[in-house]
């Protein structure tokens, strides 16, 4: 069990570094984020992108001069590129930069040099309480505005994955809605059942513990589940958090951030490899939390892959 960033870190360091690819890299902040994984050797680079904008940036921000780069002054086949570094094994990871989030995905969903693997691909966040006692995941509050109940069995699917590749063993899991009464009106309701009845089938994760629906006040504190009249096996001990609406994640998210202190990183699943996108709004620390979670994810997979 993972308690915070730092042991992210630490488990991703044992793994070996990673080499990450990172698309149109001539963006400072994208480069000062490398040169922090780099420092704590977490991962080192290839940076693809318009070489003449991306050298100078190299002394600015203390990245070594002998890098390698690979020069593409388009953006757009800069992403392309990036990612089919990715997708014949030199790199593990890919990172976007100075190119739009639109052309990015093209490029990872592209036919020949993408990195598709038939799911959706979807928003995965970490987040660490500020007593670094614990991480919770969230998933989707950045990608899928309103999921279908197919693309929620893809985002399930992708958390599942990714928490088994972070070493989470019997996971804890609420499918969230606004209540626990199923109601044909609030389809919410609807697809958290359907999941879980997936899920008892044994067709959807038998090695985990699902419910749902369930709300949140009842996901986060057993005393509102003993108020309620309700039996839960995980109230008050969730490991993953399945949002309904990409609004109910994302506010989610920007209060444990923002009003609660919390620590964050967060990545793309779906696609052969773990995916980076960090916002300008993002701190220095979330966006080298992020690398290191990709990192971990992308080291999980491959020992997984020898098992």
């Amino acid at each position: 069990m993972l308690h915070n960033f730092g042991e992210v870190v630490t488990k991703a360091k044992k793994f070996g570094q990673v080499v990450i690819s990172v698309a149109a890299a001539q963006d400072k902040e994208v480069l000062e984020a490398v040169k922090a994984a780099m420092d704590v050797g977490l991962a080192t680079a290839i940076l693809v992108g318009d070489a003449e904008i991306i050298r100078p940036l190299l002394a600015e921000v203390g990245l070594p001069a002998d890098i390698q780069i690979v020069h593409e002054s388009d953006v757009k086949q800069a992403a392309l590129t990036a990612t089919s570094l990715v997708r014949n094994g030199e790199a593990q990871v890919l990172m976007k930069g100075l190119v739009n989030s639109g052309d990015f995905l093209k490029a990872v969903l592209n036919v020949e040099v993408g990195l598709r693997t038939g799911r959706t691909l979807s928003h995965f966040a970490v987040f660490e309480d500020p007593n670094g006692t614990k991480l919770l995941y969230h998933s989707d509050g950045g990608m899928n505005i309103a999921p279908n109940l197919e693309a929620k069995k893809d985002i399930l699917t992708n958390s599942m994955m990714a928490l088994d590749n972070l070493g989470i063993n019997m996971p804890k899991v609420a499918i969230l809605a606004a209540n626990e009464v199923v109601n044909p009106k609030m389809q919410a309701t609807m697809d958290a059942k359907a999941l879980v009845d997936m899920h008892i089938a044994g067709d959807l994760f038998p090695e985990s513990i699902i419910e749902g629906p369930i709300a949140i006040d009842v996901a986060l504190n057993p005393e509102a589940a003993k108020h309620k009249g309700l039996t839960s096996k995980i109230a008050g001990d969730v490991d993953l958090f399945i949002f309904p609406t990409i609004e109910a994640g994302n506010l989610v998210a920007k209060a444990l951030i923002y009003y609660a202190k919390f620590k964050n990183s967060g990545v793309i699943l779906g696609a052969t490899n773990p995916i980076v996108m960090v916002s300008r709004a993002d701190s220095s620390e979330s966006k080298l939390n992020s690398i290191a979670l990709a990192c971990l994810l992308a080291g999980g997979a491959r020992k997984n892959k020898e098992i």
